[in-house]
């Protein structure tokens, strides 16, 4: 871990960043592996954005459900109607389906046992309307849930220097982060061997920073981003990349010259070979401020 390890700055010293930037571009992906929300403006949760992953669609056997497994999961698309207390989800073909933001109270809606990945946490049911929503979009049987703050998911400790962490239904960590430079790279390397450019929306990214090289991300041990506290972003495992970022969200069609191109240059040694785009990171400070567009942010530096 470099000499900036654990140094935190104020917005008075932010001059003293090794890296600065912009915050170019905040999203939410309110139901793990449906659409996200383009936002210019999010709360800062220690969960990540808010309303991110709050919610996950599971099977009978309350496992979560990915567009590993369906890709048409891309055409479902929330909106989010703070006002209303509603989260608004269209699906082509369907009536659009509202699900209240409030959680629910114990004796208003049941509770499931549902896995993601290795945990096992009690969730929310929203109920048999929402099933029958997502049963017929995705054609096989499958129920919405909620997660419920009182459960506990945590970061692995390996990855955040010890800040506790926890999650919703994010694959592990509360955020993901990367530069807007690397989708120009990415698209450069595939319009060369004669493929068409993708949107990096596909990489699922909440934050994406204007102003860094290429991959930057990688070297930051600290982000810092000026808003009117400070918040302190740290970077912590590297995004190891699963076929995901080939399917078109648009057409829900895969094709593998996203991975495959990823592969001749991202493979990972802090992973094993590992292919990987972008950093999990977790809410070192400023827990409640809200990010926005445009926001400054300055990074230290960090060489393992």
């Amino acid at each position: 871990m470099g000499p900036y390890h654990n140094m935190y700055m104020t917005v008075s010293n932010f001059d003293q960043a090794d890296v600065t930037g912009t915050v170019g571009a905040l999203w939410v992906f309110p139901i793990k592996s449906c659409a996200g929300i383009s936002v210019q403006q999010a709360k800062l949760l220690p969960t990540g954005l808010e309303w991110d992953r709050a919610w996950m669609v599971v099977d009978e056997q309350g496992v979560f459900i990915t567009q590993r497994e369906v890709a048409h999961m891309a055409w479902v698309q929330p909106r989010l109607d703070v006002d209303g207390g509603q989260l608004l989800l269209s699906f082509p073909g369907q009536e659009d389906l509202s699900v209240p933001l409030a959680l629910p109270w114990m004796s208003e809606a049941p509770q499931l046992h549902v896995q993601v990945w290795s945990s096992h946490v009690q969730a929310w049911d929203m109920g048999p309307e929402a099933a029958s929503w997502f049963s017929q979009a995705l054609g096989r049987a499958c129920r919405l849930v909620r997660f419920d703050p009182a459960q506990q998911r945590l970061s692995s400790s390996k990855w955040t220097g010890g800040i506790q962490a926890p999650n919703q239904f994010a694959d592990g960590y509360p955020l993901l982060v990367t530069t807007s430079s690397a989708f120009v790279a990415l698209n450069d390397r595939l319009k060369a061997q004669g493929h068409a450019v993708v949107d990096g929306v596909r990489f699922r990214a909440n934050i994406v920073l204007d102003g860094l090289a290429e991959h930057e991300e990688d070297y930051i041990d600290t982000l810092w981003v000026q808003t009117a506290e400070p918040v302190a972003i740290r970077m912590g495992k590297p995004c190891s990349r699963c076929p995901i970022p080939n399917i078109d969200p648009r057409t829900a069609q895969s094709s593998p010259e996203v991975g495959d191109t990823i592969h001749q240059y991202r493979q990972d040694a802090r992973l094993n070979g590992a292919i990987t785009f972008g950093m999990n990171a977790v809410v070192a400070q400023g827990a409640g401020q809200l990010l926005k567009v445009g926001d400054a942010v300055g990074g230290l530096l960090k060489f393992d």
